[in-house]
C-alpha cells in the first residue's frame, strides 16, 4: 500500500506542484465527503472535529499550524513574540496585530473589535462555549485600536498562543452575532448555520447532517484565490462509501478520516482514482469512562453530572482491570494496521510529550481477574456478573457507527465478559453523536452511557490548552448547555493545580514533564483508557492539486490552495 507517512514534520501528501491558477473560481467544483456529517458551523458550539473542520472553509484564526507544527499567521501581520515585543517581557499579555486590508464576505471591515468580542462570546459563562480551555487565565482582552488586540493573564504564561490560533479557536463577526451571546448562542441558528466568515468560501446553503454548498468568496484577501468557485461539501454515510467515492468512482474530490482496516484501503487504492495520505499528530482512539451516573431512573438534568458519582467506575480496582483485559495490539491490528499504534496515553505526540511511565501493550485477563478478587468485588449470585456493594458490573458502551469501531465493541465485550463484566453496545450516527445539539440525549457531550469510544486531537503541537479538558470545571452539564470537553467528569485537585503550574512555566524540557505527569493522572486515575494512536488517513483525487495533509490544525487549512490538475 503507498500510503505516505508523516512523523512530526514530513509532509503526507503528494509534493504541493506549481498552481497554474488563472484566477479566481476558473477551476468548477470541489466535491468533499465527511462521512461524519457536520450539524453546524460554529466550532464554539461543537467539539465535534466535523463542524470545526467544515467551518474552517468560513471563519479563520489570527493564527494556525502549519503542516509541521509550525505556527503562522493568518489574519495577524506576525506571530507575536518576546523577540519581537508581542509578548510582554513578564509574560502576562500578548499583543496581536491584524492585518490591513481583511474585511469580511459581506463587505465589511474585519477589525479588532471582532476579536474582543468573540472573547467575550467563548468567555461568556451562560453560553456553554465548547473551545473555553483556549480562554483558561484570561482576565481581558482589550481593543487598543482597530488593528490591535491586547489578551491579558492571570499570571505568567508562556505560551500564550490559545486564543484566536488553530482551527477550534476562530473569529466570528460581532456584527452577525451580536445578539446570540450567553444562553442565547445555541438558538441563533442563522448564524451558527450561516456564518460571515474571512475564509476563502461563503456558505450558499447549509443542510445539517447532509450536504453544504459553499461558493468563493468574493472579498477573500488574495484576489487569485480560491481556484474553485464552488464547493460540494457532502455528509453522512459511512467511511468504506466515502472511500470509494474519491479512490473508486472519482465521485469525489477529498475524503476525511477513512476510517478504514489497510486491506480495504489497498483494494481502493487500486481503483486509481485517487490517493490515501496518512500522517501522526496526537489523535487517539479511547474509551471514556463516565466519572458520574447516567442512570436513566435518575431526574433529566442531574444524569451524567457531578451530584451522582458512578456506582463502581471510580473503583480503582474496576477500571484497571478493564483496561487490563483489553489486547490493543490485536485492536492495532485488525482495524488501523501501520497507520495505528498501541498507546497507554492520552497524548502521544509531539514525542517530547509522549509519557513512558505505563506498558499496556499485554492483554492480561488473569491480572484482571485477580485485581477484582482482591478487591472483594465478586460474583455472588452466580450470574457470571460481579457485583461492588450490590450493584451488579453492567456497562453500556456506546460509540460512534462505523465498521472498525463496531469491532472494537464486540472484541471488547467478549474480553470484558471474561472478568464479570456484562457489555450493552449501543452505536449511534456520527452527525448526531458528535453534534452539539443540547437537547439530544445521543450526544458525546451528555454522556448518557457508562463508557464511550471516540477519538479527538488537537491543534498545534503544545497540548497546554487539551489537557485543560481535565479540569474539574470543564465537565459538560445543563448550565453550559452541556458544552465542556471534560466528557468524562474527571476531577482531580492535584490535577488542577498542576495544570495552573504547566500555564506557568517556559520551556520545553520542563512543560514536556508536566504534561506527561497530566498525562499520566488522568489516566491511571480512571478518566480514560487510551487504545491506538491513530494516524489520519484521508485521500484526495489524482486530479486534486495543493493538498498537504496537516496533523496539527483542520485537514482543510489550505483550501484556498486547492486546484484542478490539468492533463491528468
Amino acid at each position: 500500500m503507498k500510503i505516505k507517512t508523516l512523523l512530526l514534520g514530513a509532509i503526507a501528501s503528494t509534493a504541493m506542484a506549481p498552481m497554474a491558477m488563472a484566477e479566481r473560481g476558473s477551476d468548477g467544483n470541489v466535491s468533499i465527503i465527511y462521512w461524519q456529517a457536520p450539524s453546524i458551523l460554529n466550532p464554539f458550539l461543537s467539539g465535534g472535529t466535523k463542524d470545526v473542520e467544515a467551518a474552517s472553509l468560513v471563519i479563520e484564526p489570527l493564527a494556525r499550524y502549519d503542516q509541521d507544527g509550525n505556527m503562522v499567521p493568518y489574519l495577524a501581520a506576525e506571530i507575536p513574540t518576546v523577540e519581537n515585543g508581542g509578548v510582554s517581557e513578564d509574560l502576562t499579555s500578548i499583543t496581536w496585530k491584524i492585518a490591513p486590508g481583511i474585511t469580511w464576505s459581506d463587505g465589511t471591515p474585519f477589525t479588532s473589535a471582532d476579536v474582543v468580542f468573540t472573547a467575550n462570546y467563548c468567555m461568556d459563562p451562560d453560553g456553554g462555549c465548547a473551545q473555553v480551555t483556549k480562554y483558561e487565565g484570561v482576565t481581558s482582552v482589550e481593543a487598543l485600536d482597530d488593528l490591535t488586540v491586547k489578551v491579558t493573564f492571570d499570571a505568567p504564561t508562556p505560551f500564550p498562543y490559545g486564543p484566536f490560533v488553530g482551527g477550534e479557536s476562530p473569529i466570528i463577526q460581532a456584527a452577525q452575532f451580536a445578539d446570540c451571546m450567553g444562553a442565547k448562542a445555541p438558538e441563533c441558528t442563522e448564524e451558527n448555520f450561516n456564518p460571515i466568515g474571512t475564509g476563502p468560501f461563503v456558505v450558499t446553503e447549509f443542510k445539517p447532517n447532509d450536504v453544504i454548498t459553499f461558493k468563493a468568496n468574493e472579498n477573500y484577501r488574495d484576489p487569485a484565490k480560491p481556484a474553485f468557485a464552488t464547493v460540494t461539501f457532502k455528509g453522512g454515510g459511512d467511511a468504506t462509501a466515502a472511500g470509494r467515492a474519491v479512490m473508486e468512482t472519482g465521485e469525489f474530490d477529498y475524503a476525511w478520516n477513512l476510517q478504514l482496516a489497510p486491506e480495504v484501503i489497498a483494494q481502493m487504492e487500486a481503483g486509481g482514482k485517487g490517493t490515501p495520505v496518512a500522517g501522526f499528530g496526537p489523535l487517539v482512539e479511547r474509551i471514556m469512562l463516565n466519572q458520574t451516573n447516567p442512570s436513566p431512573d435518575l431526574p433529566e438534568g442531574e444524569r451524567s453530572t457531578a451530584q451522582h458519582p458512578h456506582p463502581f467506575l471510580q473503583d480503582p480496582a474496576v477500571y484497571k482491570a478493564l483496561s487490563m483485559a483489553i489486547d490493543r495490539p490485536l485492536l492495532v491490528e485488525i482495524g488501523y494496521g501501520q497507520a495505528g499504534k498501541v498507546t497507554c496515553n492520552w497524548v502521544p505526540a509531539p514525542t517530547a510529550f509522549n509519557s513512558t511511565s505505563m506498558t499496556c501493550d499485554t492483554q492480561d485477563i488473569d491480572g484482571a481477574n485477580a485485581l477484582l478478587d482482591e478487591a472483594g468485588i465478586v460474583d455472588t449470585d452466580g450470574d457470571g456478573i460481579r457485583e461492588k456493594d450490590g450493584v451488579p458490573l453492567k456497562i453500556v458502551y456506546q460509540t460512534s457507527t462505523n465498521a472498525v469501531r463496531q469491532d472494537f465493541q464486540a472484541l471488547i465485550k467478549e474480553w470484558w465478559s471474561q472478568i464479570g463484566v456484562e457489555t450493552e453496545l449501543r452505536n449511534i450516527n456520527a452527525s448526531v453523536f458528535f453534534g452539539g445539539d443540547p437537547g439530544s440525549p445521543d450526544t458525546f457531550q451528555k454522556f448518557y452511557a457508562d463508557v464511550e469510544m471516540y477519538a479527538n486531537t488537537f491543534n498545534g503541537t503544545d497540548p497546554q490548552s487539551y489537557l485543560g479538558n481535565g479540569l474539574c470545571d470543564k465537565a459538560p452539564r445543563p448550565d453550559t448547555q452541556w458544552q465542556g470537553e471534560n466528557i468524562s467528569r474527571f476531577c482531580n485537585e492535584e490535577f488542577d493545580k498542576l495544570h495552573a503550574k504547566l500555564a506557568e512555566t517556559a520551556g520545553l524540557e520542563q512543560r514536556a514533564e508536566i504534561a506527561k505527569q497530566l498525562n499520566d493522572i488522568i489516566v491511571e486515575n480512571g478518566g480514560m483508557i487510551p487504545l491506538v494512536h491513530r494516524g489520519r488517513l484521508s485521500a484526495h483525487a489524482n486530479t486534486l492539486g495543493g493538498v498537504v495533509l496537516n496533523v496539527w490544525d483542520s485537514e482543510l487549512w489550505n483550501a484556498a490552495d486547492w486546484y484542478r490538475k490539468t492533463g491528468s
